[in-house]
């Protein structure tokens, strides 16, 4: 049996992952079920699994900013947004036979946990996922950041950004057939290139305390146990 590289780890998944293919809005069961069959094979290899799930299925903080709204606002609109998605995702996994725990940094005891490091890591001990939900409970960061925060304090070994593509162009892969996929990054090299499909506090957080980043498709098959086992997928961004 081949053993993971990584022991802790938190995957960073786009709220678009659990919307409707068609509008990318919404949550939709069936997508949600699917991630949460992918993170179960993880959870399978025995590692350690927190995730942070992001809003934009459901608000996006710029639209509202595009018609005045003040900023703080948007942005705690958009951390509770998390806080449903998170919730969707942990009731998949439950069914799925595993004990997910939703940690979030605004207090709402009715539905979840505050946010309490050594309590997360007791429950990743426990083999427990944790979702953590609300961001990082302050405006102006992403849950890009909110990931990045996370996976610092709990510990884990490496951060997933796992999204709809395969990892960090030298080009938009959307609009260019040229572009071509960067296998490796330095911290710097992905801010001097600002890297799109991750904000640069994130990056800059993970450099200050040398945690490694993999971008990935999360569709792609089997690209999490992939990264896990430390095979070539994606982009890995490192020192």
């Amino acid at each position: 049996m081949v053993l993971p590289r990584y022991k802790r780890v938190v995957i960073k998944i786009g709220g678009e992952a659990l919307a409707d293919e068609k509008t990318g809005r919404g949550i939709d069961p069936h997508r949600v079920e699917a991630v949460a069959a992918k993170i179960a094979a993880v959870h399978a290899m025995e590692v350690e699994i927190g995730i942070v799930t992001g809003a934009g299925n459901l608000w996006r903080g710029r639209d509202g900013l595009a018609h005045g709204m003040d900023r703080a606002t948007a942005d705690h609109m958009g951390m509770l947004a998390t806080v449903m998605n998170a919730l969707a995702l942990a009731d998949a996994l439950g069914r799925q036979g595993i004990q997910p725990r939703v940690q979030t940094a605004i207090e709402m005891r009715a539905i979840a946990e505050p946010y309490i490091r050594q309590r997360a890591v007791r429950h990743l001990e426990k083999g427990r996922i944790v979702i953590f939900g609300a961001g990082t409970g302050n405006p102006y960061f992403t849950t890009d950041t909110a990931a990045a925060l996370r996976a610092t304090e709990i510990g884990a070994d490496l951060l997933i950004k796992a999204t709809k593509v395969s990892g960090v162009y030298d080009k938009d892969p959307m609009g260019d057939e040229s572009a071509r996929r960067l296998e490796h990054l330095t911290y710097l090299e992905a801010l001097n290139l600002r890297v799109g499909v991750m904000d640069s506090t994130a990056i800059t957080l993970c450099m200050d305390n040398d945690l490694p980043i993999i971008v990935l498709s999360l569709w792609e098959p089997h690209s999490l146990e992939r990264a896990i086992l430390g095979e070539t997928v994606g982009t890995l961004i490192s020192r």
